[in-house]
């Protein structure tokens, strides 16, 4: 292999999810001084020519990223071990340190988990924390969304197959009406469509949603301008075209790198669960196979191991 295309190899090996560690040991182990130079001064995105002292140094920005990305296989494999409620406990402490931007995992985890996977990952935080995912959400969010986030971490559905359908289309019309009033209050601070979608359960919450769209036209979510509720009504009701969504953003190329964590936290949690449906569910909406976008996006054992994953028959 020429050294230009030595070069654009390297650069391919460091640039994307993960590293290509195969390709970083093979051509860089064996560059001499005067090779890696070529390379210091030919990746500008990495190196910044120092003209005064004549030297090219790595970029500080480049350098954190970096080490994000070698660190990304890890970040895979460690939580696939985890016990899945020790998983959500720690995914949900992670997101209460991070802030508003990582509140619809708390979302994710509260309205995609069953009533017993739930129950369980509050036990697992008692466990680790010392406290309850309750008390936390409840102190640490002081926004106008901690309300519903306090009453969908705290719920405990009930999972039958019985839906009282006079019931739903009632609650579908208390939504609309909701929705027609936000601009005088928001429907985040409506405490009956808190409640509905808080405590009832998800199959009645999807017999809501089909009286939603027959009364609108539309779908509920389509009609929601709050985030929070948005993400509510996704998980609750078309989890599969929410777990889509959350893939697609996270695979795309120059994405912040806590949106590229969102890809290992998807593949990870669900692969045991509805992945089958989630890749049919992205080739519908993508037009291209799950395992096709991350085997152009993602890079070496990191690529492989979600890959893997991908493949379970979960």
């Amino acid at each position: 292999m020429a050294l230009n295309q030595e070069l654009q190899a390297v650069t391919e090996a460091f640039s994307g999810h993960g590293v290509d560690e195969k390709s970083l040991v093979t051509l860089l182990g064996k560059w001499d001084h005067q090779e890696r130079e070529t390379f210091r001064k030919n990746t500008p995105p990495f190196f910044t020519e120092d003209h005064e002292r004549n030297f090219q140094r790595w970029d500080d920005h480049s350098v954190r990223l970096l080490k994000h990305e070698f660190v990304r296989f890890k970040n895979a494999v460690v939580p696939w071990t985890m016990h899945p409620w020790e998983r959500d406990a720690r995914l949900v402490k992670e997101a209460l340190k991070k802030g508003p931007n990582a509140y619809g995992v708390l979302i994710e985890i509260a309205c995609t988990r069953s009533s017993e996977e739930l129950l369980g990952a509050r036990k697992a935080y008692h466990s680790l924390f010392d406290h309850s995912i309750e008390e936390d959400v409840a102190s640490h969010i002081h926004g106008i969304e901690r309300k519903l986030l306090v009453a969908l971490v705290s719920a405990y559905r009930y999972e039958g197959s019985k839906v009282k359908d006079d019931t739903a289309k009632s609650e579908a019309k208390t939504i609309s009406n909701a929705i027609k009033n936000a601009q005088k209050k928001p429907i985040i601070e409506d405490d009956e469509a808190i409640r509905i979608f808080a405590t009832r359960s998800k199959l009645h919450l999807q017999a809501i949603y089909k009286h939603y769209k027959e009364i609108s036209g539309k779908n509920l979510d389509e009609d929601l301008s709050d985030l929070r509720f948005k993400q509510t009504v996704q998980c609750l009701c078309t989890p599969q075209i929410y777990f889509s969504k959350v893939l697609d953003g996270a695979l795309k190329i120059d994405v912040h790198k806590n949106t590229k964590k969102d890809l290992t936290r998807v593949v990870v949690t669900r692969a045991d669960i509805d992945m089958k449906e989630i890749k049919a569910e992205y080739q519908n909406l993508y037009g291209v196979s799950l395992t096709q976008k991350i085997e152009e996006t993602a890079k070496g054992n990191y690529k492989d191991f979600l890959l893997t994953l991908v493949a379970r028959k979960g």
